[in-house]
């Protein structure tokens, strides 16, 4: 008991004295070397709030702003990529400017078109053009012909690979007729002025591309003969695109030439001991110098009889060969030619100056004037020459020759 009389409670508490002016509150369990404090006397200290240093919290908000910011030109320049990918197929800002691409060979694959197309600056991102054009295979597939090709941004890939196919720029055909003895020159005249393709590119197309017809394959750009394919243009009628592309205009006279001249014509070429070449040239010749089919047999015989002895006739003769420069060649030179007519006078002038035959066809000759060259009458003959009239006559001497001339046309300058 304390000094009041209290009994101290069993779990160690005093009681409170509410009369007492101390209202305190005791521990008893108190470690013995302790000294017991009043709890209410205690101050427990608060614990500071955990915030994440300044630093930190700037390098977050940095980071969200590069990000954004990575995101932002990464998306820039994906639209960018994709106008240009748009641009390249749609050519919505492309230009007109014309830019030449020849191909020498055929091209096989959709990615080899796409590379040239890129290589010559027609199309920027190649790769998503190479995925769309085989997306498009079916339309605008390999192969793709050999050729010369003028192509624009504007086509737009799937016209330049179209352009390039060897397909129509249009739905519109014309059909035209060539008739034999028509020279190259006259040839592209009647083709430009029927709107099928220009003049340049058909030009380009006869000098440059090789193609694999086994008449022409061999035949290669000469400096003494103004048009290599001259000779080769088969003349018949034909149907044309407008617009169509000039290696598929020339494939197709090319084409029917070389199914008309036929293996057998060939083999007795040979026998004969002449190329085709040769033959091709000998009709050509033929084909000018003839009134009607029924003059040319004995016209080949003449210039087969002069072939076999050049001993004593070492010129054929013939001013059709000469005339060729003059009348069809030379009107078509340009100042931009790589030669004049004269120079190439040297090389056709049969009658004074060419030795043997032309260097190369005179026209482009029908398959009565190849049958002809391939079968002469068998004759003595060494002359010919016609009257105003168109009637031809043939002398085996000079002699004979000008007593001839001297009867039947004065007139005429031999």
């Amino acid at each position: 008991m304390d000094d009041n009389g209290l009994k101290p409670e069993e779990n160690g508490i005093n009681p409170v004295d509410t009369a007492s002016n101390r209202n305190d509150v005791y521990f008893s369990n108190v470690k013995p070397n302790e000294e017991s404090t009043p709890v209410s006397a205690q101050k427990v200290a608060p614990q500071p709030k955990r915030t994440a240093p300044k630093a930190k919290k700037s390098h977050g908000i940095a980071g969200t702003y590069i990000f954004f910011i990575i995101v932002i030109v990464c998306s820039m320049a994906l639209s960018v990529y994709a106008v240009f990918c748009l641009n390249d197929i749609l050519a919505i800002t492309k230009t007109n400017s014309s830019v030449t691409v020849s191909l020498d060979e055929e091209v096989e694959t959709i990615d080899e078109a796409v590379d040239i197309l890129a290589d010559n600056g027609l199309i920027r991102c190649k790769n998503f053009c190479k995925l769309f054009a085989k997306y498009r295979e079916a339309e605008v597939g390999a192969p793709y012909e050999a050729g010369v090709y003028y192509l624009t941004g504007k086509m737009g890939l799937e016209g330049m690979l179209m352009t390039m196919h060897g397909d129509s720029a249009t739905a519109e055909t014309v059909t035209l007729t060539f008739p034999e003895g028509y020279t190259v020159p006259e040839i592209i005249d009647r083709l430009v002025d029927n709107e099928v393709c220009d003049k340049a590119s058909l030009l380009s197309v006869i000098e440059t591309v090789d193609f694999t017809y086994s008449l022409v394959s061999d035949l290669t750009s000469d400096e003494s003969v103004p048009y290599r394919l001259e000779g080769y243009l088969f003349p018949d009628t034909y149907d044309f695109y407008i617009g169509e592309s000039a290696s598929s205009v020339i494939k197709k006279f090319l084409s029917n030439g070389d199914t008309k001249i036929t293996e057998e014509y060939r083999e007795k070429a040979e026998k004969m001991g002449y190329s085709m070449h040769e033959i091709i040239i000998i009709a050509s010749i033929i084909q000018s110098e003839a009134g009607d089919s029924d003059q040319m047999a004995t016209i080949s015989s003449v210039i087969h009889n002069r072939l076999a002895d050049s001993a004593n006739f070492p010129y054929i003769g013939c001013e059709s060969t000469l005339d060729y420069i003059n009348n069809k060649v030379s009107p078509s030179l340009t100042s931009t030619s790589s030669h004049t007519a004269s120079y190439y006078t040297q090389y056709y002038d049969t009658v004074s100056t060419k030795t043997g035959l032309p260097a190369s066809p005179i026209c482009n000759p029908g398959i009565e004037a190849i049958e002809a060259a391939l079968n002469p009458d068998d004759t003595d003959y060494y002359y010919f020459f016609h009257d105003k009239d168109g009637n031809m006559y043939t002398a085996k001497t000079y002699t004979e020759f000008r007593s001839k001339v001297a009867t039947y046309a004065p007139y005429l300058d031999y």
